[in-house]
């Protein structure tokens, strides 16, 4: 059975509109298909009834009455670029993370671009990040020409491991960009220590992990800057979008301007109308963007909260099946936001079944879920981007030597974690307890006939 390849966007898209007789995988029957009077106990890739045939909440949400009223405001008005209601979206978004500023972006990308950007980082610096993210991480630190410097993962809670970055530090080291993947916290403890005490800039991709929090501090307020994404499938949905926040005054002045085409803005001086006073792009959002994310924050945090208590009571469900490891969140974790609930596939001790077989056989039983990640570090994309002329004249050929360089990063746990990780998206854990008590079932269903999904 060919399974087909499908990108985490994709799945959402297709997912989230809750029709649960969608079938992912090429060849598997409808779950619209499953009946009570089939096998209950039977598993429903090899023609039993689903556990679950119900719809899931829909993604994103939207309730016309309240949400609409002021979309339409902004779009009747004819005033579409950045202004007023942007602003009020910036000044709404920092004030619910605690941090001093916040600029909106186009999307998370170039939320992160331009962190690197501002903060000096490019040709020749090295920047520490986890091979476990979306290809922009990574993108961010190429487009500055800089270099990414893959640091191994800890699989027990998909984070990049932090008692492995100070092997990877050298002097040529500037930044750590932490990524707290899946809307899980890293040890920011650690993280901040080890930035702290090499003098290195921290630039945090929060693009998946709104309103979650270390020790009662939202994420994204810890480093120089914090970045966001409003993709349609985040927590905070705007279709495209993104923002960067910061305590720091003067490194979101030069944000602005690189922002809008390197204008003049706060203690960056000169005549707005004419100067033009750094070199910068264009990634402002626009109005109505902003209106759709206001009308989505006025929610967001009784979503967060409802996520964090679903997972937690679904992980105590399914800790103890044998073969299945859910994730460990750190000690320092008060809120965590869930863009996605993960756990590791033990195949060995789950009845010999693969990850691929075991996905076919839980989405057939009508739990949404995937595989996740493959490994960044060693992917062609790097190849390209080293063999560009951009970097062929900043960087010695042998730093290029693709084979080279991916021995030189090496990431072994976080194979280990790409094979093994089963990933179950966000909008489930919007439903009731017995929603989570549906996917334990589906799980121990499949459970126990393991063996009998392996052999077929």
């Amino acid at each position: 059975m060919k399974r087909r390849n499908w990108t985490r966007r994709q799945f959402v898209r297709d997912t989230a509109a809750g029709v649960a007789g969608a079938s992912l995988f090429g060849g598997l029957p409808s779950l619209g298909r499953g009946s009570a009077k089939g096998d209950a106990s039977k598993p429903a890739l090899l023609g039993g009834a689903p556990v679950r045939t119900k719809p899931w909440p829909r993604w994103p949400r939207w309730d016309p009455k309240t949400d609409e009223p002021r979309v339409i405001e902004v779009l009747r008005s004819g005033v579409w670029s950045r202004k007023d209601v942007v602003a009020e979206f910036e000044r709404k978004w920092a004030a619910a993370l605690g941090a001093k500023r916040c600029l909106a972006t186009t999307n998370g990308t170039h939320a992160l671009i331009t962190a690197l950007r501002v903060l000096d980082i490019g040709p020749g610096d090295e920047v520490l990040t986890t091979p476990y993210t979306f290809i922009a991480t990574i993108d961010a630190i190429l487009l500055n020409q800089a270099m990414p410097v893959f640091v191994d993962v800890d699989p027990d809670t998909f984070q990049i491991d932090p008692a492995k970055l100070e092997e990877k530090i050298t002097p040529r080291t500037k930044a750590i960009l932490p990524v707290h993947i899946l809307g899980l916290p890293c040890d920011m403890d650690a993280i901040m220590s080890v930035a702290r005490k090499h003098g290195l800039k921290v630039v945090e991709d929060a693009c998946q992990a709104h309103f979650a929090e270390y020790r009662g501090k939202k994420l994204g307020t810890f480093g120089d800057f914090g970045a966001f994404s409003f993709q349609n499938s985040k927590n905070l949905p705007i279709g495209e979008g993104g923002a960067l926040v910061s305590d720091d005054d003067a490194l979101m002045d030069r944000a602005f301007s690189f922002h809008n085409f390197g204008r003049p803005y706060g203690t960056m001086v000169g005549d707005v109308s004419g100067d033009y006073v750094i070199l910068g792009t264009k990634c402002r959002t626009t109005e109505y963007q902003a209106a759709i994310g206001l009308a989505q924050l006025k929610r967001l945090e009784r979503e967060t909260k409802l996520r964090h208590r679903n997972a937690e009571y679904l992980k105590s469900q399914i800790q103890d099946i044998p073969g299945i490891r859910p994730y460990r969140l750190y000690d320092g974790v008060t809120l965590a936001a869930f863009h996605l609930f993960p756990f590791r596939l033990d195949s060995e001790n789950f009845g010999g079944l693969s990850r691929d077989r075991f996905l076919q056989a839980l989405q057939a039983e009508g739990i949404p879920c995937y595989g996740g990640y493959r490994p960044l570090n060693k992917m062609p994309y790097l190849r390209d981007a080293f063999s560009s002329r951009v970097f062929r004249a900043i960087y010695r050929p042998e730093e290029l030597d693709f084979d080279a360089y991916v021995e030189r990063n090496a990431c072994p746990a976080n194979d280990r974690l790409c094979d093994e990780a089963v990933w179950l998206p966000q909008f489930v854990l919007l439903g009731t307890r017995q929603d989570m008590d549906d996917i334990a079932r589906a799980i121990r269903k499949i459970r126990e006939n393991a063996e009998e999904l392996a052999r077929a």
